[in-house]
């Protein structure tokens, strides 16, 4: 045989070889368990929850139904899992296939330093798309979870145009956090503008029954004493307030507040009129947790300013937390303690995953300088609280200030005239320039 037929025959037989064990695609060997048709408030990490009993397995909902889409056009292809739409259909994937990769934490990037004004026009960070990640094998209640996430915000758009403040304008506004829309109160100065935009305070409320909350009728004094003082104020309402899309699951127990936050921030940096690098953050009560809570997963807040916090770890929640829950509260929002101790044991059984929730333990990763006040007589947040991480903060080589206010309640109403100016001179000392 020559070599020319030999070598023919060589090629022929590699051919059909590689063809023989060729996979067959993925496609033909997903299988799923259900269809699903994308519903209003629908998120990859609900339909994960409700159908895999795991919010993170969202990633094997969209692999098998990109998959499936491959050979079938009836399902939809998933490119942007922050943004499904009503009627996509989806593949729930059969036999609990876990189809999702984990991936390494990340830590967020850092914003140019504070104060600095760049050289031409700030340019509007590219948003990516974001989803719930698995990370391991961490609960996504951990910060270490939430450092692994993206929180790439989007466009801030105008719903409504409602009446000025007495030297800013007000605007009731809408972003995107995982896919949903999510409803703020925006106000903007209407003085000249920096060169660099305008310092920014993201404000986080208190806890208000979802059902009764709206967006103009809270908070009222609080946001005119940091809007009338040249910042533009950014008070989202969170998942599940108001008007908002998705479900209200409560801040203590769900990283679902913590994320909407996030994509807030996220959000202004790309908001034309805000300087991206003079992000402060403002809460009261439960958005004193989720202002410590986002100082320590992202590097882009300055400075925080905290009222009557929920600040503490997640330990003491759950033994120097001694009031009765209000009633207004759902059942499903309140089991949170029970479920987690079912899955992981108590805070002195097991310390180490108790600790991995809380932002308590990564003070020192934080963010900015916190100032923080509370009054004495406060019946809904114990102050001892706010003394608490005030001796944790100093542990931790951090800067902050403390204020305690005799015979104050919950909101300050008493002191409220000084407390709101101590406010606004520590958002100013450290988010405006000085000559």
């Amino acid at each position: 045989m020559s070599h020319a037929r030999l070598f023919w025959c060589a090629c022929t037989l590699l051919l059909v070889t590689s063809l023989l064990l060729r996979p067959a695609s993925a496609q033909s060997t997903v299988a799923c368990a259900a269809d699903v048709i994308v519903r209003s408030g629908d998120t990859l990490s609900t339909l994960a929850a409700r159908y895999l009993g795991n919010l993170a397995a969202y990633n094997s909902i969209i692999t098998a139904t990109n998959a499936k889409a491959a050979g079938d056009a009836s399902y939809a292809t998933i490119r942007n899992p922050n943004q499904l739409a009503v009627g996509m259909k989806l593949c729930i994937p059969a036999g609990g296939q876990s189809l999702a990769q984990p991936v390494a934490p990340i830590r967020a990037t850092p914003t140019p330093t504070l104060g600095a004004t760049p050289d031409g026009p700030t340019p509007t960070p590219t948003a990516t798309p974001t989803s719930r990640v698995p990370v391991g094998d961490l609960h996504p209640l951990t910060i270490e979870w939430a450092r692994g996430q993206s929180y790439p915000g989007s466009a801030i758009t105008i719903e409504e145009v409602l009446a000025p403040g007495a030297n800013y304008n007000r605007y009731l506004t809408a972003y995107r956090s995982e896919g949903l829309k999510i409803y703020a109160l925006l106000t903007v100065p209407t003085g000249t503008k920096p060169p660099s935009g305008w310092p920014v305070i993201v404000f986080n409320h208190g806890y208000i029954p979802p059902e009764i909350y709206r967006t103009t009728e809270r908070y009222v004094a609080y946001v005119d004493g940091f809007a009338r003082n040249g910042y533009i104020v950014f008070r989202p309402d969170y998942r599940g307030h108001g008007f908002s899309d998705g479900e209200a699951n409560g801040a203590y127990g769900h990283p679902d507040y913590t994320i909407d936050v996030l994509n807030a921030v996220a959000s202004l940096k790309q908001y034309p009129d805000a300087d991206p690098a003079r992000i402060g953050m403002w809460g009261h009560s439960m958005g004193g947790f989720l202002t410590l809570r986002s100082m320590v997963i992202s590097d882009d807040i300055k400075v925080g300013v905290i009222w009557a916090g929920v600040v503490v770890s997640h330990t003491d929640l759950m033994t120097r937390w001694r009031r009765p829950i209000p009633a207004t509260i759902p059942q499903r929002v309140r089991r949170w303690r029970q479920e987690l101790i079912d899955a992981y044991g108590t805070p002195d059984e097991n310390p180490a995953f108790w600790a991995s929730l809380s932002a308590n333990t990564y003070l020192s990763d934080l963010s900015g300088p916190i100032q923080l006040h509370q009054g004495t007589a406060d019946a809904d947040v114990p102050l001892e609280f706010t003394e608490i991480l005030n001796d944790e903060m100093i542990a931790a080589g951090q800067p902050v200030e403390i204020h305690i206010y005799e015979g104050d309640n919950h909101n300050l109403s008493i002191n409220f005239n000084t407390v709101m100016a101590r406010s606004v001179e520590f958002f100013d000392r450290h988010l405006k320039p000085r000559g």
